[in-house]
């Protein structure tokens, strides 16, 4: 028997691995769940998951100063301006708030010293090669160079030698002008027209310091949406070739307005100093434009300023002769109330008039003349995008409709209107907005035995009028206008009617109290108070007064003299004081 200490050694067991190092803790559990929750400046912020520090910190009215940001572009993050401190960035670095999305307890600090600092950097930078001609700038009052200057630097520039010249008057497209020397690359004009537009017209050119903004070899920027890339330019370097050099934005005042090029019914700001329209700006409002509008919309404000009718007239041709808008409006009632008798009148209603107009207009030609149809005017159509523009150039066609309606009216197109008069059918119309689709078909008007016309502007109807009344736009008045979506949209009075003119809906009153009608209207509103409940159903929530008085930009220079750049009459015209020897004093006081 073998010995048992002759057998060899059993194999030991295999040994455990070795237990992995304790890793971080798990993260506390959201404070506010589906929410993130962080500090700003110590103070809390709950926001979604996802925004920057830029929306989270102006969530709480904190305010991180930006050029390259914008909320409906991407991001960036080459100005550099909006650099923040984080508790989570690696080794401490300065962050972009633009580009940093806020974490469940973060701590962001944007009042520092070491961001302070850096932001009197950043502008001092980007002022390096900026030239200084704010005096003569069109971004002059709205420039955030400007602005983040007094507000973050207030510095002496400290340099020693000439500044980068770079191109001036860069005509870009028929819309824009360029000047290069004062943009900052920020790079909005080039990612909204690649990725809003959908036209990549723009691109950054050359390196280092002599990158520039142009457009590519042989395309020029002539994109319908091109006049937003100077809403988007923070500096002065994009231009609206149609506004530049007119006025000052400090001097002029603005009314919430909406945009009468189409039936989308864009929400604008309505720039004017004291009877004058200037122009078109884009409001935000995320369920029509958001906040861009297209080039033709910008310029549809001149109807405002341009062959406007002042003052009421009767008589055609040489044969016309002003008279007093009384007079007008008596002798119109009771040409209309005689043809009404004899059943050869009709009435033309624009779809540029707002629905207060309508439901005057449309209620005197029921009740005071007893028409049981109206016919639709207006503008041709125009062209159309799959974006913003429609074909339909008139602001509130869906208004009308609603409004026949519910007064019971039938709707009939123009064309009928047209061939009516030249069969002898109607022998007086009353004409309520001059706008037509058919320009040509203004000739057959001279047929009639009668036309009263309200009309904001001369045109080929207004000169076929025997009796013309001057009315207000919506430039100088309130009201409502109706989009193609059914979306009831509110205007404001920006300035009260020029001359003798008056809105359509009051102009449409006297005529009805001349027919026996009992209407008082003291305003837009009171007309929507007595008559809107007739389109409630219709409108759904809409509610007259949801758009508040308060927030109407005024200017802030009042100008006694009324000239747009602030000198007084004649001063502008005069030689210039280094051509007479006369200092500015005394040509001011010679101006006077």
């Amino acid at each position: 028997m073998a010995d048992e200490t002759s057998k060899p050694p059993a194999p030991a067991a295999a040994a455990a691995p070795p237990k992995p190092p304790p890793g971080p803790p798990a993260p506390p559990p959201p404070k506010n769940p589906g929410f993130v929750t962080c500090t700003i400046d110590g103070r809390e912020v709950v926001v979604k998951p996802g925004t920057n520090v830029i929306e989270a910190a102006k969530s709480i009215g904190i305010e991180v100063p930006y050029y390259c940001y914008h909320k409906r572009l991407s991001i960036a993050a080459n100005c550099r301006m909006c650099l923040v401190e984080m508790s989570n960035s690696p080794g401490g670095k300065l962050m972009p708030g633009c580009q940093m999305p806020v974490a469940e307890g973060v701590a962001i600090k944007t009042e520092t010293p070491r961001v302070k600092d850096q932001q009197r950097a950043t502008l001092e930078f980007l002022l390096k090669n900026h030239p200084v001609d704010c005096a003569i700038c069109d971004q002059a009052g709205e420039c955030k160079l400007q602005d983040y200057y007094m507000k973050y630097d207030q510095a002496p520039s400290r340099l020693d030698v000439a500044k980068l010249s770079k191109g001036k008057r860069v005509q870009l497209g028929p819309m824009v002008t360029l000047d290069q020397e004062r943009c900052i690359l920020c790079t909005r004009c080039v990612r909204f027209m690649r990725e809003v537009a959908k036209e990549p017209q723009l691109g950054v050119a050359q390196r280092g310091h002599r990158s520039c903004i142009e457009t590519f070899p042989g395309q020029p920027l002539d994109s319908k949406y091109a006049g937003n890339t100077v809403d988007v330019c923070p500096v002065g370097a994009l231009t609206n070739t149609d506004f530049r050099f007119r006025g000052r934005v400090w001097f002029m005042s603005s009314a919430r307005s909406i945009c009468t090029g189409c039936s989308r019914g864009c929400n604008a700001f309505l720039d004017y100093l004291k009877d004058t329209t200037y122009r078109y700006r884009p409001r935000e409002n995320d369920a029509v434009n958001q906040e861009w509008m297209c080039d033709d919309g910008r310029v549809s404000y001149k109807y405002l300023n341009a062959d406007r009718v002042l003052a009421a007239s009767e008589g055609r041709g040489a044969a016309r002769r002003d008279v007093p808008l009384a007079t007008a409006v008596g002798s119109s009632a009771a040409t209309l109330k005689s043809h009404a008798a004899a059943g050869t009148l009709a009435a033309l209603f624009s779809p540029g008039a707002s629905l207060e107009d309508l439901l005057v207009a449309g209620l005197v030609a029921a009740e005071g003349l007893g028409l049981r149809e109206v016919y639709v005017g207006g503008r041709p159509d125009g062209w159309q995008d799959a974006f913003l523009k429609r074909a339909d150039e008139n602001p509130n066609r869906k208004g009308l409709e609603l409004v026949a309606q519910a007064l019971g009216l039938a709707v009939r197109p123009f064309g009928d209107l047209a061939r009516a008069i030249e069969t002898g059918g109607v022998k007086a119309v009353w004409a309520v907005g001059a706008e037509i689709p058919d320009a040509a078909a203004a000739s057959s008007f001279g047929k009639l035995e009668a036309l009263v016309c309200q009309a904001y502007n001369q045109g080929a109807l207004s000169a076929e009028a025997t009796a013309l009344l001057p009315a207000a736009p919506c430039s100088e008045s309130d009201g409502t206008f109706v989009n193609f979506e059914g979306r009831a949209q509110r205007f404001e009075l920006a300035y009260w009617p020029r001359g003798g003119s008056a809105p359509h809906w009051q102009l449409a009153g006297e005529i009805g109290k001349a027919l026996g009608l009992a209407l008082r209207f003291q305003g837009a509103r009171d007309v929507w108070r007595q008559l809107g409940a007739r389109l409630a159903p219709a409108l759904g929530g809409f509610e007259w007064d949801s758009l508040p008085s308060t927030g109407k930009r005024r200017g802030l220079i009042p100008l006694a003299a009324g000239t747009v750049d602030g000198r007084l009459p004649g001063y502008r015209e005069r030689v210039p004081a280094s051509a007479t020897g006369d200092t500015p004093l005394d040509l001011l006081k010679a101006s006077r």
